[in-house]
């Protein structure tokens, strides 16, 4: 580990330390995890979360249209001329 000095308010620095003793864990280490949790929200989901959301999104929709599969060509071409017709 790479050691680094940050500056913390009294209010963070408290906060800190009810945490560690309500938690067990050390100062240090609740701040690693919480530098953890914002650099991954930052980021975004990672591959395996992807996979996982996608899969429970998979079956959630239904629509009555039943040819996209077939007429996808015609269902684009509909909506890129609503878009277009949509901004004038």
């Amino acid at each position: 580990m790479i050691r680094t000095q940050v500056q913390l308010t009294r209010e963070q620095i408290g906060a800190l330390k009810r945490v560690s003793a309500e938690t067990g864990r050390s100062i240090a280490e609740v701040i690693r995890q919480s530098v953890d949790r914002y650099l991954n929200q930052r980021s975004g989901p990672n591959r395996e979360e992807q996979v996982k959301r996608a899969i429970r999104a998979a079956g959630m929709f239904r629509d009555t249209v039943t040819d996209v599969s077939v007429n996808h060509d015609h269902y684009l071409a509909e909506a890129f001329h609503a878009d277009l017709k949509g901004r004038n």
